[in-house]
């Protein structure tokens, strides 16, 4: 009789495993190493990845290009993972004038996978010495989409030595834009964020903390001093345009320039890849970015 209520047990537990354990595997939002070497060499390019370690976080990234060049590097959203923007990282016209890095941030892809790190003052402390990396290869360009635009504002207020240029997708900036999801908290408490994918306990973790963490940037846009271009669809259902009015108000510093679009929607980087393609461009050319200064 025991053996058999063992078994049972045993049973259940293996079914209620096995869908958690599914839809884990097919909800990661990142590449293998395997598969991110494999995506460069049929391109014949020498994509590296690499990786550094800060404390007891593992900061993953691939870089690609000449590293004579300036630097552009790119900051996925949540979910996601470097992935997210490695068709930039084979872009010719981007490769004749920059070197490209992606970075997974911290909880996803290969930096701690599924261990979010929802203070954004700590998560870009984190990330410093990546961008340290490359203070010889100027300027250096931040790329960030959604919750990356955050992160890549964040970075510029507290390191505005490194930051030479911002371009911030349908980034998740206004405090007051954001959704009143309850069901976050919730999903954040031990026994429910265990049963996630470990992508989405990572995002819910870091989306849940949001709010107070753009409360807290808010006295910070000043420290904004690097030329900055946001892009903004006005069917994005995912953040509120109205976000990048946000970045007008708030960009008092900083020479901006505002892209919108009207039938854009939230994922830019895959639907309208030409208007990032610009950006970086309009950055590093020297003569814009004069002109980007005197406005």
């Amino acid at each position: 009789m025991r053996l058999k209520r063992n078994w049972r047990w045993l049973t259940g537990i293996t079914l209620l495993s096995l869908p958690l354990l599914i839809a884990d595997s097919c909800m990661q939002f990142r590449m293998s190493s395997s598969e991110i070497k494999a995506y460069f060499d049929k391109r014949g390019l020498e994509g590296q990845e690499s990786f550094y370690k800060i404390g007891n976080r593992k900061i993953n990234y691939v870089h690609v290009g000449n590293d004579s060049l300036p630097t552009v590097i790119f900051v996925h959203g949540s979910p996601g993972s470097l992935s997210a923007f490695i068709h930039f990282l084979a872009d010719s016209s981007l490769l004749k004038r920059a070197q490209l890095v992606s970075v997974d941030r911290p909880g996803f892809g290969a930096s701690n996978f599924g261990y979010a790190e929802p203070s954004l003052e700590k998560q870009v402390a984190l990330l410093k010495p990546l961008v340290e990396r490359y203070t010889d290869h100027r300027p250096i360009t931040l790329v960030g989409h959604s919750l990356g635009g955050p992160v890549i504002a964040r970075m510029a207020m507290d390191y505005p030595e490194l930051v030479d240029g911002l371009v911030m997708v349908a980034p998740s900036i206004d405090p007051e834009l954001e959704p009143n999801e309850w069901f976050r908290g919730p999903l954040a408490l031990p026994f429910f964020k265990w049963l996630l994918p470990r992508s989405i306990r990572a995002s819910n973790d870091e989306i849940w903390k949001l709010k107070p963490e753009l409360q807290d940037m808010e006295p910070l846009w000043s420290k904004i001093k690097a030329p900055t271009i946001v892009i903004q669809g006005d069917k994005d259902k995912l953040v509120p345009p109205g976000n990048a009015d946000f970045a007008e108000r708030m960009l008092v510093n900083a020479p901006l320039e505002l892209v919108k679009k009207e039938d854009m929607d939230h994922f830019v980087p895959w639907g309208h890849p030409e208007l990032i393609r610009e950006a970086i461009l309009k950055m590093l050319d020297p003569s814009t970015a004069i002109k980007l200064s005197a406005n």
